[in-house]
C-alpha cells in the first residue's frame, strides 16, 4: 500500500542520525578493535588503540563527538516507488535542514567543516550544509536511510585506478596502502568498488564501508565466494604490511576489507579504494510513515572499560612555557612525552596567511619563538568545557609550510597526525625542530588535558583561527626527532620485517 511520509519525519531523522553518529560508535567496529588491542605488541600502537578506546566510550557516555571533524554528512536514501513525501520543498531541502539542525545543536554542537566555492573563496557554510546525497528509486513503501559522517583525513586518502581487465586488484592496493601514509587514522577499513564506470566504482567503494563489520565470522567459516576470499587474502596481507595503527607500527592496520562490485565493460576494470578512519560513523534506520525514526542507543558492555595511566611507564613530562633546544635534542621517536603548559594552534588557513604575512615583511600577530604549534581545528565548547573535542589533523598539509615557519619564527615544534614528507623532515632536522603526534580518533580525550583555550589571532578563521590552549599531561609521541628521524619510517618497517619473520618460521 503506499506510504505518506512527512517532510518533517525527514528532516528530525536525518538531525537526529548525525548526532548520533558523531558520540556513538557502532558496536561491530568496537569488538574487532578490542580484540585487536589484546593481541597488540607494539607498545606504542597499544596505547594508540587503547586511546581510542577510551575516547569512544567517554564520547558515548558524555554524548560529545568521537572526533574534531565531524565530517562531511552523506546521506543515503532508498526510497519505496510507494512512497509519497508530504512536504513543500525538495528532498535535498529537506536532508540539508536535517544537517544543519544536527550540527548547530546547542546540546552537541559539531565542527562546521564544508566550505562553498571549493576552488576559490572557501567560505565555511557554518552549518556542515549541503550534504552529499544519493537516492535510489525501489520497490516498496518505505525509505530505507543510512546516515554517514565522513572524515576528511580518510576522505582526502581515496584513490581510483583505471586497470587493465588482467591486472591484479590486490597487488595494485598492496602496493597502494603504504603510499596513503597514516593520516587516514588506522585501525579502521578499506573498502573497494570494482566495476561499472569510474563514478560507480567510487560510489562502490564508499557503500561497502557501510556495510557490517564481519571479518571475524568470516574467518572463523571461511570463504563461500572468490569475493570473499579476495577479502580473506587482503586483510592478511595489508595487515603484514605493519603499518598498525596511526602508522607507528604493529599487528593491526584494519579490522576489514570491504568489497563491492558491479558488470562493466569488456575493455575496462575501474577500481576504487576508500579508507574509514577509526572515527567509524554511521547509522542505518527506516521511515514507514509512523513518525521519524527511533535510534536505539548502543549497549556500552561491547566497549573495554580500559584505564589510562598517564603516570606509569616511561612518558616524560615537559612543561612547554620552559623547554630548551637542548631538552628536545634529548627526544627519540618514539617516545612519549605529557605536555603542560601554553599550546599554540593553527591549521591549513592560518599557516598560508603567516606564511603571506612573512613574504610581505609584515609581523605576525603571535610570537612563535620557543613554542609549540598543534594542528588542531576544535569543536566548539559547551557548559563548563574548555574546549570541545580537539583532535589532531593531518600534518602532510602543513608541510609546504614548515620550512618557512620554522626559518622565519625560531618555532621550536610541531604537533599533529601521521607522518611528515621528506621536505618537512628536512626542515625539521636543518632547523633542529621537533614534530610530535597525537593520536588521531581520540579527540574527546585529547580535549580533557586541556584547560583553557583563547584566540589569539585570525578569528575570522572560526575553527583555523591561532588559539592559545594551557593544556596539562597532554599525551603526545615523539614521531620526529631533531635529526629528521620518523617513527612512521621506523615502526612500519620493524614491524614488517616481524611479521615476516614469524611467517617463515610457522
Amino acid at each position: 500500500m503506499p506510504t505518506t511520509i512527512r517532510g518533517d519525519d525527514i528532516v528530525r531523522s536525518v538531525a537526529d542520525a548525525f548526532q548520533f553518529i558523531s558520540y556513538y560508535h557502532p558496536a561491530d567496529y568496537i569488538r574487532p578493535l578490542a580484540q585487536a588491542y589484546e593481541r597488540e605488541e607494539n607498545p606504542a600502537a597499544k596505547d594508540a588503540i587503547r586511546q581510542i578506546l577510551v575516547n569512544s566510550r567517554m564520547a558515548a557516555l558524555g554524548r560529545r563527538p568521537i572526533c574534531q571533524d565531524t565530517g562531511t554528512a552523506c546521506v543515503f536514501l532508498k526510497i519505496g516507488m510507494d512512497v509519497r513525501i508530504d512536504a513543500d520543498r525538495d528532498l535535498e531541502s529537506l536532508v540539508n535542514e536535517g544537517v544543519a539542525r544536527a550540527y548547530t545543536n546547542m546540546d552537541n554542537p559539531l565542527r562546521a567543516s564544508m566550505v562553498r566555492d571549493p576552488l576559490f573563496a572557501r567560505i565555511n557554510t557554518r552549518d556542515n550544509a549541503p550534504a552529499v546525497l544519493h537516492v535510489d528509486l525501489v520497490r516498496g513503501n518505505t525509505i530505507e536511510a543510512v546516515c554517514a559522517a565522513k572524515g576528511g583525513g580518510s576522505e582526502n586518502k581515496a584513490r581510483f585506478k583505471s586497470m587493465e581487465p588482467s591486472e591484479s586488484v590486490v597487488d595494485w592496493v598492496l602496493e597502494t596502502l603504504p603510499k596513503l601514509g597514516a593520516g587516514w587514522c588506522p585501525p579502521g577499513m578499506i573498502g573497494l568498488g570494482i566495476g561499472g564506470t569510474a563514478e560507480k566504482a567510487m560510489l562502490l567503494a564508499k557503500e561497502s564501508l557501510l556495510d557490517p563489520i564481519d571479518m571475524t565470522e568470516l574467518q572463523a567459516r571461511g570463504a563461500c565466494s572468490q569475493e570473499e576470499e579476495m577479502r580473506l587474502e587482503l586483510y592478511e596481507k595489508i595487515n603484514a604490511l605493519g603499518i598498525g595503527a596511526q602508522g607507528l607500527g604493529g599487528l593491526t592496520t584494519v579490522v576489514d576489507v570491504k568489497i563491492k562490485t558491479f558488470p562493466t565493460h569488456a575493455a575496462s576494470k575501474p577500481v576504487g579504494l576508500i579508507p574509514q578512519c577509526a572515527a567509524n560513523r554511521h547509522i542505518h534506520f527506516t521511515l514507514d510513515g509512523s513518525g521519524p525514526a527511533i535510534l536505539e542507543p548502543p549497549d556500552l558492555k561491547d566497549w573495554p572499560d580500559i584505564v589510562l595511566e598517564r603516570t606509569a611507564g616511561t612518558a616524560r613530562r615537559v612543561d612547554l612555557d620552559a623547554i630548551t633546544r637542548a631538552e628536545i635534542e634529548t627526544w627519540k621517536p618514539g617516545d612519549t612525552l605529557l605536555l603542560s603548559g601554553r599550546l599554540l594552534t593553527g591549521r591549513d588557513a592560518a599557516h598560508a596567511r603567516m606564511v603571506r604575512m612573512l613574504a610581505a615583511g609584515e609581523t605576525l600577530p603571535v610570537d612563535l619563538r620557543g613554542r609549540f604549534i598543534y594542528y588542531v581545528g576544535p569543536v566548539d565548547a559547551v557548559g563548563d568545557e574548555a574546549v570541545g573535542p580537539a583532535g589532531p589533523t593531518t600534518s602532510t598539509r602543513m608541510d609546504r609550510f614548515t620550512e618557512t615557519i620554522l626559518a622565519r619564527t625560531g618555532l621550536f615544534g610541531m604537533v599533529g597526525k601521521a607522518e611528515r614528507g621528506k621536505e618537512a623532515r628536512e626542515a625539521i632536522a636543518r632547523h633542529r625542530a621537533v614534530y610530535l603526534i597525537a593520536i588521531g580518533g581520540a579527540a574527546f580525550l585529547v580535549s580533557k588535558a586541556i584547560r583553557s583555550a583563547r584566540v589569539l589571532a585570525f578569528a575570522d578563521l572560526g575553527m583555523e583561527a591561532i588559539h592559545e590552549f594551557v593544556v596539562e599531561d597532554m599525551p603526545v609521541t615523539v614521531a620526529v626527532d631533531t635529526h629528521g628521524t620518523s617513527i612512521h619510517e621506523l615502526g612500519p618497517a620493524e614491524w614488517r620485517r616481524r611479521i615476516a619473520e614469524r611467517r617463515v618460521h610457522a
